[in-house]
């Protein structure tokens, strides 16, 4: 049976439980601050975060840029993927299709470095925002808290949460290209000690492009518990399903993408991708004393995913037509996280120290089952090629699919970090941090019936210094170090493959920042300048000599500026936005890439919206988000031109009612939003309409 049926006993529970809940609060009159709080959520900052150092920290006293979006700023477009989401947030950018999620954080990969209430999430599907607060994008290394990877940063999904007191809300959406969505996000408070929430719903979408389509689900309930005065627990579970149509856009010809209409696919009307994603957060704080907290995290994640997909692998000019191939992929994950933190403040000599130490262990299993189209033996047959202008989707692969691969990989991971945030006097305030990572990993290829095995380990430091000469205006340096071992990335090595002739040391970037981080108008607007060095100093290149062998010699850097900006204005005017300027490119390199600019990454980008909102009455926004010139390749070969795209939003909103309706791409304008490659280019959203009316009870 469908997931969605083996959940229902649960659905109608939680609901009938609510309910009571809602009949017994109807007539609960609001607090009189509830306009006020309204005004706050209308503030696009946050002021304090978690992601960087894992403590409750002003977002000024966090030695590193860090960009956060409430999905409320982005939602009321029709957004719910993070590529769209984070278009403009400064040196960031989409390399995403259809398949999963990837994002590229100061010129370097971020596409396994996700993660949802601070717990890895780096499978490969796409991600539904419905269930999320924010979004907040830490720049540069974080290993020293979250381990492998994140050479440029981390995306983090903060959950929105059980809050007692809070409204329920049910929100429905319609617009362009017969976009339909209804969702209800429930709160109650059954007891002085419980608060529960539920976020579900469903979405239903065509697309501009022909043929691609896609249905949404959610179920998402959450609960904290007060369980004495001073424990707390926190259950969060989130099931997530995403039935669509693979589009892999168009390809690149003459070093430009092809002049063909934005609608034109090449896939096949049989075509699917199906992620079905559950996961399950518990978190338990015990207060021991005033100063000290101990917290454990448990997380709890699992993806079914399967895909039929016909995709373009190129062009042939001599004959006007685009090469396919067909794929087929059983696909399933399992992640398990522990995390014991202990966090407390205490002085020596006269100086405040804020302690947080930690172990993590983490328990990863992937097994793909991968098929294509068999090119010889019986039942053999090609993939027919389709016309670039007039591509016939009706022509299908109808031979036989063949094993190609079928995987089984295991990781087990280990991690003891240690982070002081040191208050030297009003003006100094030191952070240092110490993690030290074991990654083992094992792959098995059940076709061939071999295994092999990679064992890693790594120290990441992080330090930083943050000084406030005045009191709006915080000057910080800092330096990180990161490491990316072998198979550490979309998590497996392949047994028996050349390259692993040599065991492999893992790969070491590290980043050099300064900044300064400001509150103008009477602190009701933040600004970050930041200006950074990034370099993955042994990067991963073959051997000139012997292919077969892998040498740790090449150089990848990113130079580059950021300035952002939240707040309030003036009166009842918002602002929200930044620019960045980057130089992303690989300085040494072995195969070809010497020289050549990172893919999907631009030289500059950025974006600015004002919002002009009252505490009710009628509200509008308007924006521009600007992405420069980028390739579509690593060799350079496809260029993607720049881009600006104009949007705008009216609405109104009346005691319990809202509603607001927006204008995305207002000008039209033909773009490209990102490329997996020269032959996949994804054409931008044309103008569209978005309306949304939201009810809170």
């Amino acid at each position: 049976m469908p997931a969605p049926f083996r959940l229902m006993p649960v659905t109608l529970g939680f609901s009938a439980f609510l309910s009571a809940g809602f009949t017994c609060a109807a007539t609960t009159v609001l607090p009189e601050t509830s306009i006020s709080a309204e005004a706050e959520a209308d503030d696009p900052r946050v002021k304090e975060t978690s992601t960087a150092t894992r403590t409750a920290t002003p977002v000024r006293y966090v030695p590193q840029a860090i960009d956060s979006i409430k999905t409320s700023n982005v939602s009321d477009y029709g957004t719910n993927d993070l590529g769209t989401a984070l278009s403009g947030i400064p040196n960031v950018s989409s390399g995403a299709d259809t398949r999963f999620d990837s994002l590229r954080i100061r010129g370097f990969d971020a596409s396994n470095d996700f993660y949802l209430d601070g717990i890895r999430d780096d499978s490969q599907y796409v991600r539904d925002l419905h269930n999320i607060e924010r979004i907040e994008v830490l720049k540069g290394p974080a290993a020293v808290l979250y381990g492998r990877g994140s050479q440029g940063g981390i995306v983090n999904r903060v959950s929105k949460l059980p809050e007692f007191g809070r409204r329920s809300t049910i929100e429905a959406q319609g617009g362009s290209d017969d976009l339909r969505s209804l969702y209800a996000d429930l709160s109650t408070d059954p007891s002085e000690n419980i608060s529960l929430r539920l976020n579900m719903g469903n979405m239903d979408q065509n697309s501009f492009r022909e043929g691609v389509s896609g249905n949404r689900q959610l179920f998402a309930p959450s609960m904290s518990w007060q369980l004495t005065p001073d424990l707390n627990w926190l259950v969060q579970y989130e099931y997530s399903r995403y039935n669509r149509t693979p589009d892999r856009g168009i390809p690149g010809v003459n070093g430009r993408p092809a002049d063909v209409g934005r609608d034109t696919t090449y896939g096949s009307e049989h075509d699917f991708i199906d992620d079905k994603s559950q996961s399950l957060r518990s978190k338990l704080s015990y207060e021991l004393s005033d100063n000290w907290q101990l917290r454990h995290t448990l997380g709890v994640f699992k993806l079914d995913s399967d895909f039929d997909n016909t995709y373009l692998t190129g062009y042939t000019p001599a004959t006007n037509k685009v090469t396919r191939q067909h794929w087929q992929q059983d696909l399933t994950t399992r992640n398990v996280y522990n995390n014991v933190e202990l966090e407390g403040g205490f002085d020596t000599f006269g100086l405040e120290h804020r302690l947080l130490t930690g172990i993590e262990i983490g328990s990863q299993r992937r097994d793909p089952t991968l098929y294509n189209a068999a090119t010889s033996g019986p039942g053999s047959s090609p993939v027919p090629a389709l016309d670039l202008h007039n591509p016939n989707r009706d022509l299908r692969h109808t031979g036989r699919m063949q094993v190609s691969s079928d995987n089984h990989t295991e990781v087990e991971s280990r991690a003891v970090y240690v982070q002081d945030q040191l208050r030297l006097n009003d003006q100094w305030q030191l952070l240092a941090g110490l993690r030290y990572d074991t990654f083992d990993i094992e792959s098995t290829n059940k076709l061939r019936d071999i295994s092999e095995d990679r064992d890693s380990h790594s120290t990441s430091p992080r330090v930083g210094l943050v000084w406030t000469p005045l009191q709006n205006h915080s000057f910080y340096a800092s330096w990180t170090k990161t490491f990316s071992p072998v198979g550490g990335g979309l998590i497996g090595i392949t047994p028996g493959a050349a390259g692993n002739s040599n065991d492999l040391s893992p790969e070491l970037t590290k980043q050099k920042e300064i900044g300064v981080k400001s509150d103008w108008l009477d602190d009701r607007l933040s600004t970050t300048l930041a200006i950074y060095e990034l370099e993955l100093y042994n990067r991963r290149t073959s051997d000139p000599l012997n292919p077969t062998v892998t040498l740790l010699s090449g150089l990848q850097r990113s130079r580059g500026i950021e300035l952002t900006g939240t707040g309030k204005i003036a009166g009842n005017w918002y602002v929200r936005g930044g620019v960045g300027v980057q130089d992303a490119t690989v300085e040494k390199d072995n195969n070809g890439f010497e020289g050549k600019r990172i893919s999907n990454v631009a030289k500059h980008n950025g974006s600015l919206f004002l919002t002009w909102k009252p505490e009710m009455g009628w509200y509008a926004e308007t924006g521009l988000t600007l992405v420069g010139q980028r390739y579509a390749d690593n060799l350079n070969t496809v260029v993607l031109p720049g881009y600006g795209r104009w949007d705008a939003l009216a609405g109104f909103r009346q005691k319990d009612w809202d509603l607001r309706a927006a204008l995305n791409n207002i000008s039209d304008k033909t773009y490209y939003s990102s490329a997996t490659s020269a032959a996949q280019i994804q054409p931008g959203e044309p103008r569209s309409l978005v309306v949304t009316g939201t009810y809170s009870f």
